[in-house]
């Protein structure tokens, strides 16, 4: 029976995997990257596990644990035969991407950790970067861990916003 679809041969579902991979600014779980590239009805996921797999072992993707990320090599290799995926599948593996790139890209702007101090409590550090440098930059006292975490898990939710009400806060006219 005939698969519909665009991706058929091993070769390409490869080239599509390295496409995804090569705009993903970090790596990524192989559940997640699954779900990127199986956007075409001309493979399976048998076939698609066994491409990643070679792709790993030809040193193209580096596997760590249960997440991937393109190497240089792939990267290369990858840009160079990448016009040979069908325009509509390219289209559609970026508009699938995108939102989990942009959640990457706002994800790596903002930090958040947290230590325990000898005599109780917790010291909290927060930041917002723009990309260049940080834009803001707190350290807060809270009382235990549990604490901690919340404030960092509000402060990732919302980072913008609360960087907008303390510079407001700052800059407000009497």
């Amino acid at each position: 029976m005939d698969r519909l679809g665009f991706i058929h041969e091993k070769l390409d579902i490869k080239i599509l995997i390295l496409y995804v991979l090569r705009r993903l600014p970090k790596p990524v779980s192989f559940e997640t990257l699954s779900d990127l590239v199986m956007i075409d009805d001309g493979f399976d996921y048998f076939e698609y596990s066994q491409c990643l797999a070679e792709l790993v072992d030809t040193g193209h993707v580096e596997q760590n644990e249960n997440s991937y990320k393109i190497t240089e090599i792939g990267a290369v290799h990858g840009d160079t035969v990448e016009s040979s995926i069908p325009y509509s599948v390219r289209l559609k593996a970026e508009r699938n991407a995108r939102p989990l790139i942009e959640k990457m890209r706002r994800d790596a702007l903002i930090g958040t950790s947290h230590e325990l101090l000898k005599n109780g409590g917790c010291n909290v550090k927060l930041s917002l970067s723009d990309g260049i440098g940080d834009i803001i930059s707190l350290s807060i006292l809270s009382s235990d861990e549990e604490q901690a975490k919340k404030i960092e898990k509000y402060f990732r939710e919302d980072a913008e916003n609360i960087y907008h009400k303390i510079v407001n806060l700052l800059t407000a006219e009497e």
